[in-house]
């Protein structure tokens, strides 16, 4: 079968691999869409925490399932699923507790090892949704949502909350949806007016600002002088995410959804003076993917419009760099096999 390898940063190749053997408590599924996100841009670029190379990228996955045992999720071969790409050790401190998203052992489909960046996976049954009533794209798109969802669910958002959402790649797209679901007032952040623009249009967000525009001046006028609820940072940049600090109102939450290979450091009187919370949160659980469902299935969230580039699978060395470039306005890309 064919996948497609990361020999090293900004070197993609195609391969002939095994096909993966049934194995017990698995299923072998044939991948139908492969959603690109941060994380592959990021492996692919070489800026990637917790990496190696080579790698066969890819977690954000929408398939048939080709064959199956004996199990108990109800999984049949035909059957249409979505992946969960995080592979929990079940037996830690956070598993005990619920917190697979966490697992103290962790490994990521596509980042610890290959992902599904390939015409067949193995994947084991616990972690296959069933998608019948959804597309192959918005099978795919569950996931990057999810992680959003997450971070909402997470930072315990109220109705009627505000809350500031600081960037408007797809994981900051999905925190406002989500926001937006739960009540909340929600204002976006970005230094992109084209994704700015998107995030009114697509998430509907009910104000948007650019950091460049003296933001702390203009969220001080939106809330009447008493800043945003909750702030959410989904940018990975380093300096966005210590900036953020200002941000927040007294007693408000700071939630980092974004990751980067950097320390991060902040001025320790200002985060007791407003007795801050802050908050990481890490990729998502079932009860997550479930609620994004939910959203897609009650219409809340257009997948048609989330996705703004594709390709196809043998192409995809060739468009990949191109995604890359922020003049072509790559929100959320696509490989279709």
């Amino acid at each position: 079968m064919k996948a497609i390898v990361c020999e090293e940063p900004r070197v993609f190749k195609i391969i002939n691999k095994e096909k993966p053997q049934l194995e017990k408590d698995k299923a072998i599924v044939n991948i139908k869409r492969i959603g690109v996100c941060g994380t592959d841009l990021h492996a692919f670029t070489g800026n990637q925490p917790f990496f190696e190379y080579p790698r066969v990228l890819g977690h954000e996955l929408a398939g048939v399932i080709e064959a199956v045992g004996k199990n108990s999720y109800g999984l049949e071969q035909g059957d249409q699923v979505s992946v969960i790409p995080y592979m929990e050790c079940g037996e830690c401190i956070a598993c005990k507790k619920g917190l697979t998203n966490c697992c103290t052992n962790m490994q990521v489909m596509g980042v610890h090892f290959d992902g599904g960046m390939a015409e067949q996976i193995s994947v084991p049954c616990d972690h296959l949704i069933k998608t019948k009533e959804l597309t192959l794209d918005q099978s795919a798109i569950l996931e990057p949502l999810s992680i959003g969802a997450h971070a909402v669910r997470r930072s315990d958002l109220q109705k009627d909350d505000i809350a500031l959402v600081i960037g408007a790649g797809p994981i900051g797209l999905g925190v406002m949806q989500a926001a937006k679901q739960k009540g909340a007032k929600v204002i976006a952040m970005d230094i992109n007016e084209e994704r700015l623009a998107f995030s009114e249009q697509w998430a509907d967000v009910d104000v948007s600002i650019n950091v460049l525009n003296e933001p702390v001046e203009q969220l001080m006028k939106i809330t009447n002088g008493d800043m945003p609820s909750i702030v959410f940072d989904a940018t990975g940049n380093s300096k966005s995410m210590m900036d953020a600090f200002q941000y927040p109102a007294n007693g408000g939450k700071l939630v980092y959804v974004g990751l980067v290979k950097s320390d991060i450091t902040f001025s320790d009187p200002l985060f007791h003076a407003k007795e801050l919370t802050l908050l990481a949160s890490r990729n998502a659980t079932r009860e997550d993917f479930d609620f994004v469902i939910q959203s897609i299935e009650s219409g809340f969230i257009d997948a048609k419009s989330f996705i703004t580039h594709r390709s196809k699978f043998d192409e995809l060395p060739n468009e990949f760099e191109s995604w890359l470039k922020p003049k072509n306005g790559v929100v959320k890309a696509m490989i279709e096999i």
